[in-house]
């Protein structure tokens, strides 16, 4: 999901501004299939006469879940992660086997995944100017989380000894998680950059975990856009596999670097010598990562390559999603078969060993890898070893060469990753501005002269266009994929009316879109009357 990052309150402000040559009322319409539906946490009515069944009590705490396994937080989410843990813990064993819902099971808050104590949110204040926010994914399995992310954390912190390392999560549903279970509190990206904002942080590097350049990384850049303007210094670091490439034979050092450590960690696990050893032995390791429909998929191509370029002819590149299509595990399957091997490892290439490592890859459901390699039948033997990359000192040590050379952006004045690109945001006001896209089938009404009414208010900036129709129903700050996603916050349209230089007037869809930088493309995905999403390339200048 895309947090609301950009002050959408700007709509009266936006009103009252003129295009040239595009005259506009404007008022604000919701469509049938993107209204918000406000979920009712279950006991703020009445208690019925008669006591609860089983089944009810057990459903009232699966509507509980359901209400906090979202990927928005608002001012509710501590009172309802309070609540679902409240009413968990009110249970008998025999009413928690019952509980189900679209999202909640026993598991959710049944299920040991070791102790939350061991990890640091990383959260308290008395920050320093200088500040380090690794930001992960993150993950409701809370030894890997201490001992993934958290490794990765205290690598950066101990070669940095003079910054402040602090913790961010992507996923406010595993934060959720984690709070109502354990009590811990971690920050969400928008938490933690104003967290730093309030403390008087002046320089802040950004270190994701994320493995590449996907969508999680975009969002982060888009999110980091929003507070360029608040400190002296800012910069994204590299994720973990470096620059994507252009195509599946790019390959680069980082990509080199990770290949060779988790194969070694892998085969030392195995209990082999080498991995030749284990390739005379009959056995492949597959490493399952999670796929993705960005374009940054090719990431994992390339580190198949990478793999054959090392001579690793026994292991094989896998992704839970099947993107790219050769990743899929029944392309794995009959890739390993083919090959020769009898007997396999699974291990994740993953920076936590979570959910999908647990449940995707070793969980015994018929769907997961190691049911569908086990129900093959053509192999003597199949392990799991359920290990993220986060705790590989090789892992470890290559995020601390990022962040290094993040700080030498800095330095160097060199800093022009996403996060830096708003800096040149400017002063408050409003501005007649140009609205490009990628196709003639995408553009502003003709009365609006390509452009629209520019607003920036305390360093956001959000455009208002107005469109030819009504046939695009909402727009996606992001991408198609990400707009379908549970909880995508979608742009909503206004009723605008135009003006034509005939004097002539027509209702049309408009609608604020937020601006994360100027001169520079950005990624804003629709979705028409038919259903139908698709991804665009956009951009916004002031005209002089």
């Amino acid at each position: 999901m895309r947090k609301k990052l950009y002050p959408f309150l700007l709509t009266g402000m936006l009103a009252a501004a003129m295009l040239t040559g595009c005259t506009q009322t404007r008022e604000a319409v919701s469509t049938p299939d993107t209204e918000t539906k406000t979920a009712e946490a279950p006991g703020t009515t009445e208690a019925p006469a008669q006591e609860q069944s089983d089944e009810e009590k057990a459903a009232e705490v699966a509507a509980l879940i359901d209400a906090i396994y979202v990927q928005e937080r608002t001012d509710e989410t501590d009172e309802l992660c309070a609540q679902a843990k409240a009413a968990w813990d009110a249970l008998t064993d025999a009413q928690k086997e019952l509980v189900e819902g679209e999202n909640a099971d026993p598991d959710y808050f049944g299920r040991d995944t070791g102790d939350a104590s061991k990890d640091d949110p990383l959260n308290a204040d008395g920050i320093g100017e200088k500040e380090i926010l690794v930001v992960s994914f993150g993950t409701s399995f809370n030894d890997s989380r201490a001992e993934d992310i958290g490794g990765i954390e205290k690598a950066i912190q101990e070669a940095n000894p003079d910054w402040d390392v602090r913790r961010a999560f992507t996923a406010q549903i595993i934060i959720n998680h984690i709070q109502s279970r354990d009590g811990e509190k971690i920050d969400n990206v928008e938490q933690a950059l104003q967290r730093a904002v309030d403390n008087g942080v002046k320089t802040l590097v950004i270190q994701p975990t994320h493995l590449m350049h996907g969508a999680e990384y975009d969002e982060l850049s888009e999110a980091v856009a929003g507070y360029a303007n608040k400190f002296d210094e800012i910069v994204i670091a590299e994720p973990l596999l470096g620059e994507v490439g252009a195509d599946a034979s790019v390959i680069n050092e980082d990509k080199k670097i990770v290949a060779e450590a988790i194969v070694a960690e892998a085969v030392k696990d195995a209990g082999y010598d080498s991995l030749k050893d284990a390739a005379e032995d009959g056995t492949a390791f597959v490493f399952m990562g999670h796929g993705t429909a960005h374009t940054a998929k090719v990431s994992y191509s390339q580190m198949a390559t990478q793999m054959k370029d090392l001579g690793y002819d026994n292991v094989f590149i896998g992704t839970v999603e099947g993107e790219p299509e050769e990743t899929a595990c029944e392309n794995i399957i009959a890739e390993v078969k083919d090959a020769g091997y009898q007997k396999v490892i699974l291990r994740p290439l993953m920076v936590v060993a979570g959910d999908h490592a647990n449940n995707d890859m070793a969980g015994d459901d018929e769907d997961s890898w190691k049911s569908m390699f086990t129900a093959d039948g053509d192999f003597e033997k199949l392990d799991c070893q359920i290990a993220g990359l986060g705790r590989i000192p090789e892992v470890q040590a290559l995020y601390v060469v990022h962040t290094a050379n993040g700080i030498k952006d800095l330095s160097s004045g060199g800093a022009d990753k996403a996060a830096t690109a708003s800096a040149d945001v400017p002063a408050d006001g409003t501005y007649d501005a140009k609205f490009t896209t990628d196709s003639t089938m995408f553009k502003v009404n003709e009365a609006c002269h390509d452009g629209g009414t520019l607003t920036v208010k305390d360093g956001d900036m959000v455009i208002h266009i107005s469109l030819p129709s009504k046939n695009i129903v909402n727009l996606y700050p992001g991408f198609a994929a990400d707009a379908q996603k549970e909880g995508a916050v979608l742009l909503e349209p206004t009723v605008d009316t135009v003006t034509y230089d005939d004097g002539t007037t027509e209702e049309v869809y408009g609608f604020d879109v937020p601006v994360p930088y100027l001169d520079k493309e950005f990624d804003l995905a629709l979705i028409g009357t038919k259903g139908k999403w698709y991804d665009h390339k956009v951009s916004v200048s002031t005209r002089q």
